[in-house]
């Protein structure tokens, strides 16, 4: 069974009184790529982390599953056809989570991209990342650009490209990755910080960890230790003394949601800067979210924070690029900001870093894995398992590529029958049916294991089946967890966020035996939360 929160303790003994093949540190989409392919090779695989699941870079990205147009301009073809290729895989084993989204890029007389580079640059794009059919790019003229987006500038508009990106839910893809690593025999758990590395000699042999939440300390033991900890990997190479030349360069990336009448865009629009950026504006469930700006970045790791200059930055780059729409700062409803962790390039500015991934080994053993995007998590993966299977003397091929994710189906073609399917089941159960894209978006073929759970017990509210599934197969442990990274509510659904909280907290009081006190200090956390994503540093 996946991570039940209820077990927690179980899980805690078992990791301490056992030995692993591979211990990973770090709960993110690299970390959570690196266990399923370990554990489908049949390796005995824990994987800790000190924050909940995704919890940092791996849910505050842009959402897509790209191939990295931008990336063509500093010629990284390499990045543009591997994770090209890879949006396919990942469409393929979890399309409910990852879909298709055309996207509009405008051309403008002065803009950084020509009408005639930007066709070839398509056309390499394209053919670079295995697209085909109706995915392949189109050329728009001035009108036919314009009658797609009538909100664009239109005085200097002289044409578009239009092309095929990938939607994700990146905390969501997460945890699925993890749950299905986990119901395959992998352990894991947050909420566990490896707050030491541990050796026998001079080799690394584990880790001794932290229970964040009960403050006790173990050991955990295993092979190969793999450093996957995003933003965090230069503190363990410290400490592993392995630190060199090769160190994480952080980058801030900031994105801004709005009610969608506020940016009544129609379709997902990718758009230059005065800088030479390129902006990202894309509708969601009832909004639109902007995004993002590309900062050197050197504060708090684990809560990086959205500047009122941030905030200027997109807002004046939107107004410029649509001006009857006219942005401001109290229309944000919600924000979120995310770190690259980039691999350091002497002498270039953030933008101009290549997002290529490296897999670093000390002399202890240590294996580090860095830079990356989230659309090439898998092949990170990989690479990791490449070396640690050439260590170990040993073949065992990947099997990942065709690992089909919890909640998934056989074929994305199955994806809309079901679809009816739970709209019919929604009704029957005079529950608004509309509510079936949300679910089945977010929870695949997980969604029929959420309405009997609303059955079952009898509940007022179907949110309450949410934070019981979450309970039992998710790793939940507090509101901000559900609300954050289970549903993304906090993001894209912001107004319900308290009432819901109140209709939830019985659910966390009867599974977690939460006091009075607990849940109203959570209550207290969320309102805090709830003030951080609309209140700006300066």
């Amino acid at each position: 069974m996946p991570y039940n929160s209820t077990q927690r303790q179980d899980i805690v003994n078992k990791l301490a009184q056992s030995k692993y093949d591979i211990l990973v540190i770090g709960g993110g989409i690299t970390g959570a790529g690196i266990a399923l392919d370990a554990v489908t090779r049949g390796f005995s695989v824990a994987l800790v982390e000190m924050q909940d699941f995704a919890a940092g870079t791996s849910s505050r990205s842009t959402k897509l599953v790209h191939g990295g147009l931008r990336y063509l301009k500093n010629f990284e073809f390499d990045i543009v056809r591997e994770t090209g290729l890879e949006r396919a895989v990942a469409y393929r084993n979890a399309p409910h989570l990852v879909r298709p989204e055309k996207m509009l890029l405008p051309l403008t007389e002065n803009g950084s991209y020509g009408k005639w580079s930007t066709s070839f640059g398509l056309w390499l794009y394209d053919v670079l990342a295995g697209v085909k059919g109706q995915d392949k790019r189109k050329m728009l003229n001035r009108k036919q650009t314009l009658e797609r987006e009538p909100l664009l500038r239109d005085e200097e508009i002289i044409g578009s490209g239009y092309y095929a990106e990938y939607r994700t839910d990146d905390a969501r893809l997460t945890i699925e990755v993890l749950k299905t690593a986990s119901a395959k025999g992998a352990i894991v758990l947050n909420y566990l910080k490896a707050d030491e590395l541990t050796y026998e000699g001079d080799k690394v042999s584990g880790a001794n960890c932290i229970d964040v939440l009960n403050n006790e300390t173990f050991d955990i033991q295993a092979d190969y230790v793999v450093n996957a900890t995003g933003p965090w990997v230069d503190m363990l190479r410290s400490q592993d003394v392995s630190l060199n030349e090769k160190r994480i360069h952080l980058t801030k990336g900031v994105h801004l949601v709005v009610a969608h009448e506020k940016l009544p865009i129609g379709q997902s629009i990718y758009f230059d800067v005065a800088d030479g950026r390129m902006i990202f504006a894309i509708p969601r469930e009832g909004k639109t979210y902007i995004g993002t700006t590309d900062t050197n970045y050197r504060g708090d790791k684990a809560n990086p924070q959205v500047t009122k200059e941030d905030v200027t930055y997109l807002i004046d780059a939107v107004n410029e690029m649509f001006p009857s729409v006219t942005l401001q700062k109290e229309d944000i409803e919600s924000s979120w900001a995310g770190l690259r962790p980039l691999i350091h390039e002497e002498g270039k500015d953030p933008s101009e870093i290549s997002r290529g991934d490296e897999v670093f080994e000390s002399e202890s053993g240590l294996i580090t894995i860095a830079g990356g995007k989230l659309t090439g998590y898998r092949l990170m993966a990989k690479k990791v398992m490449r070396l640690i299977c050439d260590r170990k003397r040993i073949t065992r091929k990947c099997r990942t590529r065709r690992t089909r994710l919890t909640g998934g189906f056989q074929k994305p073609k199955e994806l809309p029958v079901y679809l009816k399917e739970v709209e019919k089941k929604l009704k029957e159960a005079n529950l608004d049916d509309s509510k079936a894209f949300y679910l089945v978006h977010r929870y695949g073929k997980q969604t029929d294991e959420i309405l009997h759970i609303y059955k079952e017990k009898n509940l007022d509210h179907l949110v309450q089946a949410e934070a019981y599934f979450s309970i039992q197969y998710e790793g939940v442990v507090c509101l901000e967890d559900f609300f954050s990274r289970r549903t993304s509510k906090l993001l894209f659904d912001i107004s319900h966020v308290m009432e819901e909280s109140d209709q939830v907290m019985s659910v966390f009081e009867e599974l977690l035996g939460w006091n009075k006190g607990r849940s109203e200090e959570e209550a207290t956390k969320m309102k805090r939360l709830l003030n951080e994503l609309i209140s700006f540093e300066q």
